[in-house]
């Protein structure tokens, strides 16, 4: 009996290039998994009409149609409830999501940020370290929780900022290693051997 595929939404806001990184590889086969769903928040993100490309259904609830936060959630995970989705993947979704999005896919919703977090947290953390200094930076893939850039990670990956770096440079090494990076982890996600623990995500094989 063939194995169900685990069901994926992906949430973009923009450009949709991790999403479309995602996709590649689920068409090759390369992530056992459904792409149930682009879900936007901006009827003129670019990431729409990639997804058209790869013959995936698409969402755009605007929230500036609902009248609170809330209520504009509520209506996103009936939705993703009705399309019976496994797992909420966040690639680029410009929006903090809320208690009640949050809640209702527990360990189920991970994001990737663009520094090896906890350092250089928040909207421009390529940036940040830049500007900072460091040496090094990174890419890591977490779990969503009720706190911005927090819950438990699953995998990261560093990326030496080397001193002749402009900031280009270093924005498009980071983003190297991001489409490295996600597909693994999702990889993993949908394989259903990871389980967290006190903050910690185990492997099992």
């Amino acid at each position: 009996m063939e194995k169900v595929l685990k069901k994926l939404a992906v949430f973009a806001s923009g450009r949709g290039t991790n999403f479309e990184n995602i996709a590649r590889h689920v068409k090759k086969k390369k992530i056992r998994a459904e792409i149930g769903l682009l879900f936007s928040d901006n009827p003129q993100a670019p990431a729409l009409e990639k997804a058209k490309q790869y013959k995936i259904n698409t969402l755009v609830l605007p929230p500036k149609n609902y009248p609170s936060k809330e209520a504009f959630e509520k209506e996103l995970v009936r939705i993703l409830k009705d399309r019976k989705i496994d797992y909420v993947i966040l690639a680029g979704y410009m929006r903090i999501l809320g208690p009640d999005l949050i809640r209702a896919f527990p360990q189920r919703i991970v994001n990737i940020h663009p520094a090896l977090l906890p350092a250089f947290k928040g909207a421009h953390a390529i940036r940040d370290a830049y500007d900072y200094g460091a040496r090094v930076t990174g890419v890591t893939v977490h779990f969503v929780d009720e706190e911005v850039d927090h819950g438990p990670i699953i995998l990261q990956k560093a990326v030496e900022i080397k001193r002749r770096y402009s900031l280009e440079r270093l924005e498009k090494k980071v983003h190297r290693a991001e489409y490295d990076l996600y597909p693994r982890a999702i990889r993993l996600l949908v394989s259903g051997k990871l389980k967290v623990v006190a903050r910690k995500v185990l492997f099992f094989r």
